[in-house]
């Protein structure tokens, strides 16, 4: 299949070529790039209300530090740290997690305080007696780069920014005295609670130490070096309450009290470096990337860079177009995290560590939600990072023994169901992304899927998983047959014809798991038959057949083969009948509480969980494309907006962002390694992706509006274009495509089954 996409895309590149012949022009294009400021469009906050979890505060691209602030935790919509509902900050911390369902991290807070400084956190009700202040949102303010708020109860101003490994304070206090700032290491957010915590004072600027946890990342381990720009008069150290003497002590909750002779003007700047392998290792961080003390250039640096990013994507749309956009841009670029010193030093799942790597190593990866849309987005926009996330996968299968589903800070955290890294590691193979050791991801790759948990003993049997020996059958099994899928079409490219004979067996098992009466995907019990009572509404999570979702969802979770999932139904019209159907039925089971992760609803079909994301475009496969589209624009309407609510479920690390830069451009990866993008409905009038220096693809939405949202024709280079689908090949060669576009569907556009998706 990739090989036939890649024929086709491969006959406009001499087009192409003609395209961006002249040097002048792509010199232009290139000056023209770095002229334009797209972070005035960013607004952080989007998406930091309701469920959407999405950190708020200073960091930098992919960055290690997410400095910002922490709310009391009033449950699991601050797994963030910060929800915009709250008016409290506890002091600020210096790493998040970015719309999560699970909270965790939060390490090294640091608060400014004017008078007398609490050992322990104010609660909600009273913010007299324990550390922490109200705030105002009129007194806040973020973009990207920066974060700055007044602390009402100390009447302090605390600035923020950083770059990739360091944190920078700059806190403006009121008065000249009685001013302090407090280090504490005792609590994270969630699931987080310290193991070991140890604080030394290094000289009269500078302490160090380290935080040990264990949470959702069950042995976390947070290196940390504290310069001051102004000498430290006096240090007052505790363990949780009890004064611990001498300048250096380590205990399970360390905090300390810093205290300065004199503050010049009233202020004081803080750098924060840290590091997972030693403070010695964080000192030099903050050498390398700030080794001055001038804040407002650290500012402009980082905005620098995210301007930088943004810049990859260039799109002209109306203002809320713009503004979310961008945003969505912005949010898809918190993770993964570099998880390394600049010295290259690391410290692997194994807790060793590992010394001068030759690769940018990263962490966090949510890959049962970014497999889907992120990733695929990555190898459009982030071409040289593709690699080293391979590598970072490699290493942590030779440090594990099986590649990552979950990783956070050097922790396996087996969250979520499949073999994610598969996906995204066939997806950059098959794209052209090798410079790694080949023969050792594609080892990887198949011990992945060689295991024996969560049912893949039965996998590897091509059997189905009994629904009465384990929960989540549908959920586990239709997530391996994506990746095993990815596997045979890597097994096809190295002439493994055994592998790929067996791997797409496997891809085909999803098919056990349909019941042609009912027309859903449901759980099989070991004697063959199906578990009753059945209710294709019920959603109970982590107790049935299915992963926060019910049979309406995951009945549509086969990306990897949309036409052998119509030919299950008996006929094309059958298949739309039923998906036509999942977007209207709005029942609910009486007395069962929704999950929050299934939000974002239109019908069944929910647009604030991932696995739902491909389901409005499978209308192409069917040759019905306008219903995508208008699903499309009513899903850009109802669930995307610039309020701090504007996303209608968790952000997860970027996925519904990704969603939407993909779909605003007019296409979107249903199968995640195919190198197949299925058009849909652009919300914004042009985009030129910008995919290495003198290579970009422009789009172009012939009078795009409000109630011309469908495409009557297309053109690529100049030439009529009848496919209802891009590759990865017409993007990266670079070309521009014209979608016109009008008020009614049209009779031909993507109709015929030859230019249906691939």
């Amino acid at each position: 299949m990739f090989t036939k996409y890649t024929k086709i895309a491969f006959s406009g590149i001499f087009a192409l070529n003609l395209f961006f012949a002249n040097p002048v022009d792509a010199q232009k294009n290139k000056a023209n790039q770095n002229n334009v400021d797209y972070t005035k469009y960013v607004n952080p906050l989007i998406g930091s209300a309701g469920h959407g979890h999405v950190f708020v505060g200073a960091n930098v691209p992919f960055g290690a530090i997410q400095l910002g602030p922490v709310n009391i935790f009033e449950g699991w919509d601050w797994c963030s740290g910060y929800n915009y509902a709250s008016n409290t900050v506890l002091g600020f911390t210096h790493t998040h997690l970015s719309g999560t369902g699970i909270g965790d991290l939060n390490d090294i807070l640091l608060l400014p305080v004017s008078g007398k400084v609490p050992l322990f956190k104010g609660t909600k009700e009273d913010m007299v007696n324990g550390y922490g202040s109200y705030f105002s949102h009129e007194n806040e303010v973020s973009k990207p780069g920066y974060y700055s708020v007044l602390l009402d109860k100390y009447k302090i101003k605390a600035e923020l920014t950083a770059s990739e490994r360091v944190g920078f304070h700059k806190y403006t206090f009121n008065a000249a005295n009685d001013n302090h700032v407090l280090l504490d290491l005792a609590d994270g957010i969630g699931w987080d609670k310290p193991v070991k915590t140890f604080i030394k004072k290094i000289n009269e600027t500078t302490l160090a130490g380290y935080r040990f946890s264990a949470g959702w990342a069950a042995d976390q381990r947070v290196y940390f070096t504290i310069e001051f720009s102004e000498p430290i008069s006096n240090l007052a150290l505790y363990d949780d309450k009890t004064a611990v003497n001498g300048n250096e002590g380590e205990g399970l909750k360390m905090k300390a009290v810093i205290d300065f002779a004199t503050l010049k003007n009233k202020q004081v700047l803080v750098k924060v470096g840290i590091s997972p392998v030693s403070y010695e290792n964080a000192s030099a961080n903050i050498k390398a990337e700030i080794p001055n003390w001038d804040f407002d250039q650290t500012v402009k640096t980082a905005a620098s860079k995210w301007n930088k990013e943004l810049n990859k994507i260039q799109i002209t749309g109306n203002d809320k177009t713009m503004k979310v956009f961008y945003t969505s841009l912005y949010h898809t670029m918190f993770a993964p995290s570099i998880f390394n010193d600049v010295n290259g030093d690391y410290r692997g799942t194994d807790k060793k560590v590992y010394e001068k790597a030759n690769f940018t190593n990263y962490t966090t990866f949510s890959l049962w939600d970014t497999y889907r849309g992120l990733h695929p987005l990555y190898t459009i926009t982030q071409p040289d990072k593709i690699n080293d996330i391979v590598k970072s996968f490699l290493a942590i299968y030779q440090q594990q023994g099986r590649l990552p589903v979950w990783h956070l800070m050097g922790n396996e955290t087996n969250t979520m169901n499949g073999n994610h890294s598969i996906a995204v590691i066939a997806d950059a193979y098959l794209k052209g992304y090798r410079d790694y050791d080949v023969a050792l991801a594609y080892e990887a790759m198949k011990k992945t899927a060689m295991q024996t948990r969560d049912g893949m003993d039965y996998v590897q049997k091509l059997e189905y998983i009994p629904a009465d020996k384990m929960l989540e059958t549908v959920g586990n099994a239709l997530e391996y047959a994506i990746d095993d899928y990815c596997i045979a079409q890597v097994a096809k490219s190295l002439n493994k014809t055994e592998d790929y004979n067996y791997f797409i067996k496997r891809a085909n098992l999803y098919k056990l798991y349909f019941d042609k009466e009912t027309q859903f995907m449901r759980g099989k019990l070991t004697d063959g038959n199906w578990r009753t009572p059945f209710n294709p509404l019920s959603s109970a999570h982590r107790k049935d057949d299915y992963v926060e979702g019910n049979a309406w969802q995951y009945t549509w979770l086969v990306p990897q083969d949309p036409y052998g999932l119509i030919e299950l139904f008996g006929s094309e019209s059958k298949f739309l009948a039923k998906l036509d159907s999942l977007f209207l039925i709005t029942d609910k089971v009486e007395g069962e509480e929704i999950s929050p992760d299934i939000s974002g609803l239109i019908g069944q079909y929910a647009q604030g969980n991932e696995p739902n994301h491909h389901i409005p475009y499978l209308y192409a496969f069917a040759g019905q494309p306008w219903k995508t589209a208008k699903l499309i624009r009513e899903i850009d309407d109802k669930f995307y907006s610039t309020k701090p609510d504007g996303l209608c479920g968790n952000e997860d690390l970027g996925q519904m962002s990704a969603w939407y830069v993909l779909s605003s451009m007019g296409f979107y990866s249903v199968n995640p390694a195919n190198g197949v993008y299925v058009l849909g409905s652009p919300f914004v009038n042009s985009a030129v992706i910008h995919h290495k220096a003198g290579i970009s693809f422009s789009i172009k939405a012939i009078d795009n509006s409000a109630t011309n949202i469908y495409i009557q024709k297309a053109e690529y280079n100049g030439k009529p274009y009848t496919k209802s689908y891009i590759t990865q090949d017409m993007i990266v060669k670079g070309g521009e495509l014209k979608l016109f576009m009008g008020s009614k569907p049209s009779a031909t556009f993507g109709v015929k089954k030859s230019d249906r998706p691939l």
